[in-house]
Order: C-alpha cells, then sequence, then structure tokens
C-alpha cells in the first residue's frame, strides 16, 4: 500500500494529467517526423525520446510519486491504441510506465541518475511495435493494415527491416534518451528552478 507521501491529490492528478498530454503531443511530433516514411520510420523511437525527456523529468520533479508514471503509461497506452498502433505497444506503454515509477521510487524520485534511467526504459516501449517485424511479421503487417496502413507503405517496410536495425533502434533510442534526460535537467535546474516552478 502506497503511504501518506506517495498518495495523489487533486493538484498532483490535475499536473499529471496536463503533463500526460504534452507528452501524447511531444510524442506525436516526433513521431510525425519519420512515422509517415516507410524507411525513416525506424528513427520513430529516437524523435520521441528526444522531445519527451524533459517533459518526463519535469513531470517526476512536480509530482514525486510513482503513481504519475503508471497513470502516463496508461493514458500514453490508451492513446495508442485508439490511433490504430499495434496492440503490443499499448501494453509496454504500461508496463513500461510501471517500470520506470519502480526505477525512481528506489531514489525516493530525487535521485537524478535513477530518473535518468527511469526514463530510458520508459522511452523504450515504441520498439515494442517494431520487435514485431522480426518476431511475428506476418501478423504485425495484418493487423497494421486492416486499421488502415497502406499495405505498400508495409511492404517497403519490411524490406528495409535488416537484422541490424532493431539493434541500432534500441541503443539510437537510449543513447538519444540520456541526452534528452539530461537537457531536462538542466531545464528543471536553471530555468524552471528560477522562475519557481518546481
Amino acid at each position: 500500500m502506497a503511504s501518506s507521501s506517495e498518495k495523489m491529490d487533486s493538484k498532483d492528478l490535475i499536473t499529471t494529467g496536463v503533463f500526460c498530454v504534452l507528452f501524447f503531443i511531444a510524442t506525436m511530433v516526433g513521431g510525425v517526423m519519420f512515422a509517415p516514411n516507410p524507411v525513416l520510420t525506424f528513427f520513430t523511437p529516437v524523435a520521441v525520446a528526444i522531445f519527451t525527456g524533459p517533459i518526463y523529468m519535469l513531470l517526476i520533479q512536480k509530482v514525486p510519486k510513482r503513481g504519475p508514471m503508471i497513470i502516463l503509461g496508461v493514458i500514453m497506452g490508451s492513446m495508442l491504441f485508439l490511433t490504430g498502433m499495434f496492440w503490443i505497444w499499448a501494453i509496454a506503454c504500461v508496463v513500461l510506465g510501471f517500470v520506470s515509477g519502480e526505477i525512481a521510487r528506489v531514489g525516493n524520485f530525487k535521485s537524478l541518475k535513477l530518473n535518468t534511467v527511469a526514463f530510458m526504459v520508459y522511452s523504450l516501449n515504441p520498439i515494442s511495435s517494431y520487435v514485431m517485424l522480426w518476431l511475428d511479421k506476418q501478423s504485425y503487417v495484418d493487423y497494421l493494415v486492416g486499421k488502415g496502413t497502406e499495405a505498400q507503405y508495409m511492404e517497403v517496410m519490411v524490406q528495409h527491416a535488416y537484422g541490424w536495425v532493431l539493434p541500432a533502434m534500441i541503443i539510437g533510442t537510449l543513447l538519444a534518451s540520456y541526452i534528452s534526460a539530461s537537457l531536462g535537467k538542466k531545464l528543471v535546474k536553471k530555468q524552471f528552478a528560477k522562475a519557481g516552478v518546481v
């Protein structure tokens, strides 16, 4: 059971909701840069990680509890599912939202190092969708085509899913999320702290 210090009040819920909206918008901005192109789509997790890091780090500072991370995962997962993304991506958002919250909790949400690790772990969630190209390609293609993705788009995407692409995506996303989280920490310290936001 959560201690009294971990329970979220109405202000925490409102703050979390606002940041979830910002996180979703940032995810869409990062996605729209590469996802429409079946060749460049593999850069999407990297772009999303770059755009969402500061938002994630500020959310932890504003509401230093594990609840916001879980709520973020549930809301993001729900939105992605409703917008036609592969269903495993939605599940990954929820699971990694919980895991990232537990990682940050180890440092009482005050450890910049653990908060960074938490974001890096959460940032891997988009890869759960792409990995299906190597695990169950046909089911992945059938599902997305059934949700409205053009068959030609999927055909080109499959053709470019080389063996090295998956590890490159993972490494690239981890590196991008680390850099993004580091930028987020600087913003929190130098800008938001001076403005009295945190």
